[in-house]
């Protein structure tokens, strides 16, 4: 099982990206789960969140928050300062940050790999808006080979549908194009 924790911001898309990876994965012929993590309720637009999801060749039947990822990808590079990212991580895994700027060195990362994309900025340049959560899954998917692109593109067509859609399904191709020599 991979296992799999998004850190964002209420409002950036966190649990969609969590989503989008279940999905993904469904339409590669796996076993997925995607949920979120709010914490203390009330309006979280703008508060550090975490969505998680799960990836397996066979059934999961765990229903727990992730607590030892494989993989972390961060959605907002401010929360670096603020939220323990590399909480649980494992030594062989992987950080993915949505960031233009070097990445400092992140406490507790010993020897998993730190990727950055400026997954914000492919959005914007062409969805108009800087929401860079599919951006971040292209990325992934490119990163670390978990997903094919044909699954990422059908599960975003899947999910978002229509123009919008098509146009997150090129935020995708140009944010795996990216990062495909980073695997």
């Amino acid at each position: 099982m991979r296992e799999i924790r998004v850190h964002g911001r209420g409002g950036q898309g966190s649990l969609v990206l969590a989503q989008l990876l279940a999905i993904a994965a469904f339409r590669d012929g796996k076993y997925s789960q995607a949920f979120p993590f709010l914490g203390g309720g009330g309006d979280r637009k703008g508060k550090p969140i975490q969505a998680f999801c799960r990836l397996d060749d066979k059934p999961i039947r765990i229903r727990s928050k992730v607590h030892h990822p494989h993989y972390v990808i961060v959605q907002d590079a401010t929360i670096l300062g603020e939220v323990d990212i590399a909480a649980g991580l494992r030594d062989d895994g992987l950080i993915l940050v949505n960031t233009e700027k070097a990445l400092p060195p992140i406490e507790g990362v010993q020897k998993a790999r730190l990727v950055a994309i400026a997954a914000s900025r492919v959005a914007e340049e062409i969805l108009g808006r800087p929401i860079g959560n599919t951006a971040l899954l292209g990325a992934f998917a490119a990163v670390t080979g978990e997903l094919t692109m044909d699954a990422v593109s059908e599960a975003v067509r899947e999910r978002l549908g229509g123009q919008l859609g098509e146009k997150n399904v090129l935020v995708i191709r140009k944010s795996y194009e990216m990062m495909r020599e980073k695997r």
